[in-house]
């Protein structure tokens, strides 16, 4: 709320907001366009600390490439009914098929009868809401999270132009802050029946990708991708003004071996098939499941980690959950089938060399570095 600019003659008055005097006015004092009882905004600074990528110019650059812009179609993601694992054999193997087909197909998928807790999901969302509505300066400083330094994320670090920059900020917290701590918070206790019910379900899928490439590697998951070496990603995507082609996350692969998410009615989220971005049509009642940089490498380019984004909404925010299926940062990530088309390297090597590229080129290079 804000007085506007007035001058008062002859005598002294008071200032009444709400029956609560703000101010004595002497005559000939102007109030300008002072602020009342304002509470600071959560929304990150986006147009203050990126000031120059928001200038005509900037605008005209993200507007030249209207192809990498333009949105084909609106469809649906293949949709998988994980409850046929439940019933005989010819049902289970048609649900494993689905599964596997989708990932070489699309690289993404999504999946109803998950057996992931409704009551979780929307207390997830519900303290994710509560966590992200706090004022910036207190996500910044974190302190009462007690995630690791640098959890809290917003905007992009060092965005060359538009196409660079994602319209969003997010807690990227390591499972490893928070399991074993005995809930110091609700939203911790929260994410820790989170992550316990999804991982679960995270293995089972990777056990299935890993049996229909025809290798028992039905323990290598296990043991590799521990709750302790995964991520949880809460992302908040605030409504932007700006233009209705702002990234709320730009173009990008995940570099991880799956990713589980759990997204609201909004919709945003795009990915790349058969050449052209497609939008994905939101259903709060499933799971996306989406192959990562990892599965792609270890199945030798059998199953697809696909370019996807989020474009932002001019009037709606839109939040999601991410779980990520992570090895240990010293496991060494090789082809399972000969001859390789990438070399081996190991989980840290690979997320240096992504925060190495974003840091340096403003955008992640990924799997094309790994090539034999």
């Amino acid at each position: 709320m804000y007085i506007t600019s007035r001058t008062y003659r002859k005598r002294s008055i008071q200032v009444l907001v709400g029956g609560k005097m703000v101010k004595s006015v002497n005559h000939s004092e102007h109030l300008i366009n002072q602020p009342i009882g304002m509470e600071e905004s959560p929304d990150p600074p986006f147009q203050e600390k990126y000031k120059n990528l928001f200038n005509g110019s900037a605008d005209i650059e993200l507007g030249k490439n209207s192809e990498e812009l333009l949105v084909v179609e609106e469809r649906e993601l293949p949709s998988i009914d994980l409850n046929m694992l439940n019933l005989g054999d010819s049902e289970r193997e048609a649900c494993k098929r689905q599964i596997a087909e989708a990932s070489q197909e699309w690289g993404f998928f999504q999946v109803v009868n998950h057996g992931i807790s409704s009551q979780v999901l929307e207390k997830m969302r519900e303290e994710q809401m509560k966590a992200f509505k706090k004022p910036f300066h207190e996500k910044t400083n974190g302190k009462d999270l007690k995630f690791s330094t640098g959890s809290y994320i917003w905007g992009t670090p060092s965005p060359n132009c538009l196409k660079q920059f994602s319209w969003s900020e997010a807690y990227h917290v390591s499972l490893s802050d928070i399991l074993g701590c005995g809930g110091h918070c609700t939203l911790s206790s929260t994410m820790e029946q989170f992550a316990a019910q999804v991982s679960e379900l995270a293995q089972k899928l990777a056990e299935i990708l890993a049996e229909k490439l025809g290798r028992n590697y039905s323990t290598f998951f296990k043991e590799t991708c521990l709750q302790n070496t995964c991520f949880i990603r809460m992302n908040r995507y605030p409504a932007c003004p700006i233009s209705p082609e702002m990234f709320g996350l730009m173009p990008h692969t995940d570099s991880d071996f799956l990713t589980i998410l759990h997204q609201d009615h909004v919709g945003g989220l795009q990915l790349v098939k058969d050449g052209k971005w497609i939008a994905v049509k939101p259903n709060p009642e499933a799971l996306i499941i989406n192959i990562g940089d990892l599965f792609q490498v270890w199945s030798n380019n059998v199953y697809k980690s696909v370019n996807h984004r989020v474009v932002a909404n001019k009037l709606k925010e839109r939040y999601s959950t991410a779980y990520f299926l992570c090895p240990s940062y010293d496991t060494v990530i090789q082809s399972c089938v000969e001859p390789s088309a990438y070399r081996r390297f190991s989980f840290r090597e690979y997320r240096q060399q992504v925060q190495k590229d974003v840091r340096s080129l403003g955008y992640k290079v990924g799997l094309s570095r790994f090539l034999v």
